[in-house]
């Protein structure tokens, strides 16, 4: 039971990481990079389709993203989704192919990106620390109900102490790494 309880608190605190690293691959540097216009959808025949499920997306150099519909007439609504996203981004077309410039940041944008960084990450921490209270109360219940002992309980929330530890650290090395590259010119 105890180890049940270990590794569904594992198995949550790694979706935690998982869910920061998409969030933070959203968060945009100077740099392009081709999962940058995964969350974009298109008005693809009336269906909301994201738009690499319509168009070959690649990286033409370190700040153009080139993308090409594989259909002629979705051009338009590619180019026209991209502008309209959030990502503040203005792509322009050039026969079959939309290119995505990503024009430089400045410092006042870079210091706002970071502050949206910092926060993503309080929110993977908060996270991990809920799985670990969850977990804790696991415990203290089988506890409570006589399935286990007072000393496995007690080295039970050592090791979920341990692992929560451990994935708050790998919160924290995710941060650095994306701040340093926010903030790499």
């Amino acid at each position: 039971m105890i180890a049940e309880v270990k590794k569904t608190a594992e198995q949550k605190m790694k979706k935690t990481l998982e869910a920061l690293k998409h969030d933070l691959a959203k968060i945009r540097t100077g740099r392009a990079h081709t999962g940058l216009l995964d969350h974009i959808t298109v008005d693809y025949y009336g269906t909301p389709t994201p738009v690499p499920q319509v168009a070959n997306v690649t990286l033409i150099d370190a700040r153009t993203i080139g993308v090409t519909p594989w259909e002629k007439k979705m051009t338009g609504a590619v180019e026209k989704a991209i502008r309209d996203s959030d990502l503040g981004l203005n792509p322009a077309t050039q026969g079959d192919i939309v290119r995505v410039p990503m024009p430089a940041l400045t410092e006042e944008r870079r210091k706002e990106l970071i502050k949206v960084v910092r926060t993503e990450g309080e929110n993977a921490r908060v996270a991990v620390r809920n799985v670990r209270r969850d977990a804790i109360h696991h415990l203290k219940e089988l506890l409570k109900q006589k399935k286990v002992a007072e000393d496995e309980e007690r080295r039970a929330q050592d090791d979920i102490q341990k692992l929560t530890d451990r994935h708050i650290a790998e919160v924290d090395k995710m941060l650095q790494v994306k701040e340093a590259d926010l903030m790499a010119i």
